[in-house]
């Protein structure tokens, strides 16, 4: 899902960290150029350049930018001689913070190779290939059902309380009549 960090580099003017970022509106790649000795600093995301800075004194420290509005930095940091770590922040945190966390607020589902649904479980916006949707909530037999389109077709996330307190509450997602698998539950598998 992401580099492993620190990524080290001792080469001149490449691309020295690449991170993919998991928003609702889908996964964003984040890449980092960083010339040692000139202190060029190019930043990308989903390959369109957000930042450029051709010559910077400080070569280390952080390079602040946004995806949509969500604030990143990537941190730069010296290791030895000529050597620097790379680490991505996303809106504070870590990457591997932020999505550890996001994946506790967020449930998320993909349908073949078309289309991706995510449930933002503290606001329950439902976002479907990028795009935030309208949704109509109805109470059911032992839960809920949020209706949504998809493409052409119609789904919907049922919500139902847990067996036990852990557990809390299970979404699932029911397209075509078939339940899909939670992307979590499908990489398990």
């Amino acid at each position: 899902m992401f580099a492993p960090l620190p990524i080290t580099n001792t080469m001149n003017n490449d691309t020295v960290g690449v991170w993919d970022v998991p928003l609702s509106d889908g996964l964003h790649t984040v890449e980092f150029e960083h010339g040692t000795a000139s202190g060029k600093r190019i930043i990308r995301v989903d390959s369109k350049e957000v930042f450029r800075s051709d010559w910077m004194f400080k070569l280390v420290g952080d390079q602040e930018f946004t995806i949509g509005a969500i604030p990143c930095r990537v941190r730069i940091e010296p290791v030895s001689g000529f050597s620097y770590a790379y680490s991505l922040i996303v809106n504070g945190k870590t990457l591997e913070e932020f999505t550890r966390r996001r994946n506790k607020r967020v449930c998320t589902w993909t349908i073949g190779e078309t289309h991706r649904i995510v449930l933002e479980k503290d606001t329950l916006d439902i976002w479907v290939d990028g795009q935030k949707v309208d949704a109509t909530g109805e109470f059911v037999d032992g839960g809920t059902e949020t209706h949504f389109t998809v493409g052409d077709s119609s789904g919907y996330i049922k919500a139902v309380s847990g067996a036990n307190r852990k557990e809390g509450i299970i979404y699932s997602l029911i397209y075509n009549n078939q339940v899909v698998p939670q992307e979590s539950e499908a990489v398990e598998n």
